[in-house]
Formats: C-alpha cells, structure tokens, sequence
C-alpha cells in the first residue's frame, strides 16, 4: 500500500526541517548505518549485572569484603556494557564510522 501524495508531501518537509535542525542525525539517518548498540550487547550487559550482584550477594553470605568488592566492580561493568556498549577497535586506516 503506497503512500497518498499528502502523505508523501508532509514526509518530505519533515525530511528537509530535520535537515535543517539537526544535519549531523540527518546525515546519520540517511547513511543507514545501524547503531553500534546490538541486543546481544544488551543482553550480556544484564547477565553480567546480574552476574555481580549475585556475587556481591554471595560476599554478604560469606562475610568476604574482597568478593563484595569485586562483584561490585562486575555489576559496574555489566551497567556499562549494557548502557554504552563495548566501542569497536578499527584497524589504523579505517574511515571512523
């Protein structure tokens, strides 16, 4: 089902007014490429976090402060991953994304 020409005409301003507003998410938009945050980059990012806090979960067990610590560090990794990802390395000569 195709698009009525007012339909295509209300898309093509809002085309042109965020080029106007914004040229840098324009460009990006119209580059097609994806965002550098994958699910599966969500995913592990929450399994690590939850892999922390069952480790600060067992250091309270175990009265271990050492263990505590570290899953404390697992759980900020894991929170990290999840909300930024981890960036890729490129190969020196590669054009920036």
């Amino acid at each position: 089902m195709g698009l009525s020409d007012e339909e295509r005409a209300r898309l093509e301003k809002l085309e042109q007014e965020l080029a106007a507003s914004d040229p840098d998410l324009y460009r990006k938009l119209q580059s097609g490429v994806p965002s550098t945050r994958t699910s599966s980059q969500r995913i592990y990012g929450v399994l690590t976090t939850l892999a922390g806090l069952a480790v600060v979960i067992a250091a309270i067990v175990t009265e271990i402060t050492i263990i505590g610590a570290l899953g404390f560090v697992l759980t900020m990794a894991g929170a990290y991953w999840f909300l930024y990802g981890i960036p890729q390395r490129t190969r020196t000569g590669d054009p920036p994304p």
